[in-house]
């Protein structure tokens, strides 16, 4: 329970007045600094200020497109880059805003250079290179500040990647299966790469493991919830189901479990269990009594999972 809400309980149930309230929350530490504050404050600020430098960057550099000539953006950049890679080897301290500005500033270059020589190349492979290079830095960083937007700049490589095989649509065929379950594998495998398992080698925090997590079951339920609406019921749904069921009883483990991963995870196959009764119950003469049924089933399914979370997350606590 909150520590202010049990403060308020424990007055209330009491009856204490207001003067022996304030006295119970002066010794609960309301008045005082957090702890931790100190520590957090000044390496929160770094980081969105080279955050805010980073993108800063690259807008400056869009809007002066016409001021500055083609050799001046590209030596603007790559300053920018080698500076932040040579501070951040210089100064420990400020290691983790400075690599993040080069890691941004790596996007940045070759966004200008695929504008500036038009190569041909698909966008997936800007961010796919982007994502290899980026890989020293966050494994010199070791912290979740460069390994989350690594797994979104990751992610989308994939996502960019499974549309350009697919023929530059969306339209889910059971004939793409592989290109599906090769761009859902390449987003899983980075998050078993940010699990606790590997820590010791990536340094990764929880947060690129719940981002990850969260892209891949966005990427997984939107395809496979596309099959759906193909005429014969695809297999990119089952494969996306399986793959969701596996992930939900692996993160359920001791080693990898993580309640929030675990309730996107759970949401995203929820999700594909509903719309399959949907397709189910719906696809014939569906009347009145089918959406009923339909919707106590997912009230019951919803249920369950919500309980199964919790008892799950109990069972940890204890």
């Amino acid at each position: 329970m909150d520590l202010r809400l049990a403060v308020y309980e424990l007055a209330s149930s009491n009856g204490l007045d207001a003067q022996k309230t304030g006295q119970l929350q002066e010794l609960a530490g309301f008045q005082r600094e957090p702890s931790r504050l100190s520590y957090w404050l000044p390496r929160g600020v770094a980081v969105l200020g080279a955050a805010l430098l980073g993108l800063g960057l690259i807008f400056w550099v869009a809007a002066n497109w016409e001021e500055l000539g083609r050799m001046g953006r590209f030596a603007l950049l790559q300053a920018v880059f080698a500076a932040s890679c040579v501070g951040a080897f210089c100064a420990p301290k400020a290691r983790i805003p400075l690599l993040l500005i080069a890691l941004l500033s790596i996007g940045g270059l070759f966004a200008y250079f695929g504008q500036t020589y038009q190569t041909g190349a698909d966008p997936w492979q800007l961010f796919a290179v982007w994502a290899v290079l980026a890989m020293p830095l966050c494994l010199v960083a070791r912290s979740d500040v460069l390994w989350t937007p690594w797994m979104l700049v990751l992610a989308t490589a994939a996502a960019l990647w499974m549309q350009a095989q697919a023929g530059h649509r969306w339209r889910i065929d059971s004939a793409d299966l592989g290109i599906f379950v090769t761009g859902w594998l390449v987003v899983l495998l980075a998050c078993a790469a940010m699990s606790p398992l590997l820590v010791r080698w990536t340094g990764a925090g929880p947060w690129a493991l719940r981002l990850g997590l969260v892209l891949a079951t966005i990427l997984i339920t939107g395809t496979a919830i596309s099959a759906l609406f193909s005429h014969d019921l695809g297999t990119p749904y089952w494969a996306g189901l399986g793959l969701l069921a596996v992930a939900c009883a692996l993160l359920t483990t001791q080693q990898l479990f993580d309640v929030f991963g675990l309730s996107a995870v759970a949401l995203g196959l929820n999700t594909l269990l509903v719309g399959g009764l949907a397709r189910a119950l719906l696809s014939g003469s569906g009347g009145i009594g089918n959406l009923v049924m339909l919707g106590l089933l997912a009230a019951i399914l919803l249920a369950i999972t919500v309980q199964a979370i919790l008892w799950r997350t109990r069972r940890e606590a204890a």
